[in-house]
């Protein structure tokens, strides 16, 4: 019974490894993605966006102001003559007043519909950058990931370099045993069996740390045996650029055509309504000399034609910007199209070796089938073998360098074009 619980603990252990370690590239992306810092970012502008667009419009609420004031004057206003009949009270030196302005807004000529698009505008263009330095974060993934496939395809290699040793090296000790192989062939197998064990260790190291790379970025603890899958080769490549810059590029002009817009608000007429009302002495009637309440209601209109004076300067410092945009967005899709060629010419050269790999390993192999069966036979000696042997790794090596290297340079021409 205990035999069978363990069993079953330990199969369910292994399940719950092998469904973390099974990680993709898309995975990467997303995981990465959410869980860096900047993306935070994103949701603080969308919150402070609200906020500045609401305070804008408040500004159709109805203003208030309350105010209050005591003053003493050295002359008040009096009758210069006397009137038969009739006492008029000068009024008093000392006079006070609280009022209360309550002033709502009817025409400001655009002003705060202007101000709000410029918000939303203003935020787009903040919520762009963050995209673009998402994109950098996307690069960086590539980076590792593929430097962990590359990893893996050497360790594939190198595992196939021991088995074939170790093959050689059980038959000639065989034949040492027997007397017809010498001491010094056997060891300098053994020798590079060593080698290729020390190589294995340095590649694990370094998987290691890549792995642990990884998991930090994507917030997952990965142990050393995560499996990384392999990233289909592309076929077709668009050549349409989707880079989140462009959107960055949009946005800053939409930002300066609502900001025109607001120039021009500014020099229209403005209407509103108002209302006065307070208690104080003396009140409207200034011939009553004693506290009262009062108010005061009626409609505003002002225009101020001094914002005409700085009208065509703003309008072309706006043009002005406007060019400097496309200008910026120009050379950012000249030297993007100029990476995008460079890295087309890298795939195709990575191709082509690949293809001239495959040729090299099957004539390797041969070369060293052959050297193995004259090893065993005593014709040449474990050197001359491992020099052959070696040269079938390296071939080897070199076509599990290429083809991760295409896998990234495709991976990298996507991330380019904004994919």
């Amino acid at each position: 019974m205990k035999t069978t619980k363990y069993l079953i603990i330990a199969s369910l252990l292994a399940g719950a490894v092998y469904a973390q370690t099974n990680v993709t590239l898309n995975e990467c992306y997303e995981k990465a993605r959410a869980n860096f810092p900047l993306i935070k970012q994103k949701e603080y502008l969308a919150k402070s966006k609200e906020y500045n667009v609401s305070n804008i419009w408040h500004g159709y609420f109805p203003q208030i102001t309350i105010s209050g004031q005591a003053t003493y004057q050295s002359d008040v206003t009096a009758f210069p003559i006397a009137i038969p009949g009739m006492q008029v009270e000068s009024l008093s030196q000392d006079q006070y007043k609280a009022v209360a302005d309550i002033s709502q807004v009817i025409y400001d000529g655009g002003i705060m519909n202007s101000q709000s698009s410029m918000q939303k505008a203003l935020a787009d263009v903040d919520d762009q950058k963050v995209e673009v330095e998402l994109l950098k974060l996307k690069e960086r993934i590539n980076q590792i990931y593929f430097g962990i496939l590359l990893f893996d395809e050497q360790l594939v290699q190198t595992t196939l370099l021991k088995n074939d040793l170790q093959a050689s090296l059980d038959k000639l000790s065989a034949a040492y045993a027997n007397g017809t192989a010498t001491k010094p062939n056997v060891d300098v197998l053994k020798a590079e069996y060593l080698k290729a064990n020390q190589r294995e260790i340095e590649i694990k190291s370094s998987r290691k740390v890549f792995v642990e790379m990884l998991g930090l970025f994507i917030n997952e603890a990965m142990t050393e045996n995560a499996v990384l899958e392999q990233v289909n080769s592309i076929e077709d490549f668009s050549i349409e650029i989707n880079r989140p810059e462009l959107k960055l590029y949009s946005s800053q002009e939409k930002m300066l055509d609502e900001q025109g817009g607001l120039v021009t608000a500014k020099i229209l007429p403005k209407a509103s309504l108002f209302f006065q009302g307070g208690y104080g002495k003396p009140t409207l009637n200034m011939l009553k000399n004693n506290f009262d309440w009062f108010y005061v209601a009626g409609a505003r209109l002002s225009w101020s034609p001094s914002s005409l004076y700085t009208l065509k300067n703003e309008t072309e410092i706006l043009e002005l910007n406007k060019k400097s945009v496309e200008a910026q967005k120009e050379t950012f899709l000249l030297n993007t199209n100029a990476t995008l060629k460079q890295q087309a010419a890298e795939i195709e050269k990575l191709k082509a070796l690949i293809k001239v790999d495959k040729e090299i390993i099957e004539i390797r192999s041969s070369v060293k089938l052959s050297a193995k069966a004259q090893l065993e036979n005593g014709v040449i000696t474990s050197n001359d073998f491992i020099r052959e042997l070696n040269a079938e790794d390296q071939a080897r090596q070199n076509l599990g360098i290429h083809q991760t290297q295409l896998m990234l340079a495709e991976q990298s021409y996507k991330t380019t074009l904004g994919n």
